[in-house]
């Protein structure tokens, strides 16, 4: 009796567990814990296939390679008789005019630079040595790959800021980007997230040469010409204003450690606070001492959004983006910042909008066949097993109600192969009953008690339960480990399924069985 007690204390502890984890999906006032999560293809949202530009990740490489050439150079002091120029996207052109510096610069390069493959070198008559290099193809192998695997974290880290619930993000092939954002309705925000590069550069401004004059196509070199973008809340006008900027960036958002909205206390606007590591403050400090009085260009993805005078040093590492944003705007600017920038642009390849009546579709669908399969088992198991399959009708209530609250529980997410992973466990369920019983059955064609064949019935048919379910979460666990997203969600629900069939088949069934001949003193049993 005493340990009839405790089996029931158990069970009713976790029946109310579960019953607690599912209220939230029935009534979310009714307990502060988030409900069942539904897949893409039960709620809708978005579907995307991205691919990474790598080659322009190489093409930014060689061009910080080129930066890096020239401050090395200027600090020997031999940059005034080189010329040197990204060529072809992916190659470095050098040209030493001064035929004496050879040997000097040699020996720069190859303290410096050992790690670029030479392509070809040659003297001219006037003793100009030009210089082709570009990077080897093991190293440009290793920054397409990097650029990748980066760009899939970054993008991870922007979505799980912007607040969708399970997503789906992971690599197709070596460039691709499969993302599933379950939920979303503002679908043109959530691809302006993802697909912002957020390369966030300093750079000085060329005050000496004239805007007007490059847009003439009369860029100067070692200039761009880039614009700043404003638009007219009111009239909903854009106006471009030219900038000519240096090429080289003083600092990038590499070293930033925060960036967050705040409000403007004169014009009550917010902007964009973004805050350095202790390199990046020592960085900047050092920019904004050596250019006091010149006009600093805050620049992303190739838009100037504000050129402020430095008026004197800035030791703090702080700083501020302004640009007349919204609200939603400088969130939205905040978290690709704090995410990180892209290492290369992404291209969206494929784009798929699943409606919510698409989902609520396929739910009703999904429930329907499951409610005919429960149904058909229900009435299976009363006429045939009678009075005991009434018991085994009970367990399988109880065993989709744990399923349920599991999927509440861990924030798993319910899709329809998940469904379908909820209808084979029913009939899973079933099955172990079915062993049950029937054991049960001989032990009382052999003579004997109800109370001793049930015990005797239980015994025997445990072992056999036990071997196929646990084989078959073995196959789920593997099933999840490496299968995708809509064979994730059918190893979730069935793993989940095996193992509240195992607790109501072995434990619950057995719990009333028990209370039934030792309680209530039954003498027999409708088997």
């Amino acid at each position: 009796m005493k340990n009839l007690s405790q089996r029931l204390v158990i069970v009713l502890a976790v029946v109310i567990a579960a019953i607690i984890y599912i209220l939230p999906t029935a009534n979310p006032k009714l307990w502060p814990h988030k409900k069942i999560n539904l897949g893409l293809d039960l709620q809708g949202g978005m579907h995307l296939v991205l691919e990474v530009d790598t080659e322009k990740a190489v093409e930014s490489t060689v061009e910080n390679i080129t930066q890096e050439i020239r401050s090395v150079l200027k600090e020997e002091h031999m940059g005034r008789n080189i010329v040197i120029e990204r060529v072809e996207n992916t190659r470095i052109s050098i040209k030493i005019k001064n035929g004496d510096n050879i040997d000097a610069f040699d020996k720069v390069f190859d303290r410096e630079f050992a790690d670029l493959r030479m392509l070809s070198r040659t003297t001219e008559n006037d003793g100009t040595v030009n210089l082709m290099m570009d990077i080897p193809d093991k190293e440009t192998e290793r920054i397409k790959k990097s650029a990748s695997e980066q760009a899939l974290e970054t993008i991870r880290n922007r979505i799980d800021q912007f607040g969708v619930s399970e997503p789906d993000i992971r690599r197709q092939g070596e460039r691709r980007i499969l993302i599933q954002l379950p939920g979303v309705k503002d679908t043109r925000r959530a691809k302006d997230l993802i697909g912002k590069t957020a390369l966030l550069e300093f750079k000085l401004l060329d005050e000496i040469n004239d805007p007007a004059e490059a847009e003439k196509g009369k860029v100067p070199r070692g200039t761009e010409l880039l614009y700043q973008v404003k638009e007219d809340r009111d009239t909903r006008r854009v106006t471009k204003i030219p900038f000519l900027v240096k090429k080289r960036s003083l600092l990038t958002g590499a070293y930033l450690t925060d960036a967050k909205v705040e409000i403007d206390s004169q014009y009550n606007e917010p902007y964009v606070s973004i805050k350095f590591d202790k390199k990046g403050a020592r960085i900047f400090g050092k920019i904004t001492e050596e250019n006091v009085k010149k006009r600093l260009a805050i620049v992303l993805d190739k838009k100037v959004y504000s050129a402020p005078m430095i008026q004197e040093k800035i030791p703090g590492g702080e700083a501020r983006i302004t640009g007349s944003f919204s609200d939603q705007e400088a969130r939205d600017l905040a978290i690709v910042l704090r995410a990180g920038a892209l290492p290369a642009p992404v291209n969206i390849l494929e784009e798929r909008t699943v409606g919510p009546s698409l989902g609520s579709d396929s739910i009703r669908k999904g429930l329907m066949s499951m409610c005919v399969g429960f149904v058909l088992v229900i009435f299976f198991m009363i006429i045939y097993y009678k009075l005991s399959g009434v018991i085994a009708d009970l367990a399988l209530f109880l065993n989709i109600l744990l399923i349920a609250a599991g999927l509440a529980g861990f924030q798993a997410t319910l899709t329809l192969p998940g469904i379908a992973g909820i209808i084979l466990t029913i009939g899973m369920a079933v099955d172990a009953n079915v062993l049950i019983f029937e054991r049960v059955r001989e032990e009382m064609n052999l003579g004997k008690t109800p109370h001793a064949a049930v015990n005797a019935g239980y015994d025997r048919a445990t072992l056999t339960i036990l071997d196929a379910n646990v084989t078959t979460l073995i196959a789920a666990l593997v099933l999840f480990q490496f299968g995708t997203g809509p064979i994730k969600g059918f190893a979730v629900t069935l793993s989940l399924g095996v193992i509240a069939s195992l607790f109501t088949a072995l434990i619950i069934t057995r719990l009333v069985f028990d209370y039934l001949l030792l309680k209530r003193k039954m003498k027999t049993l409708s088997i």
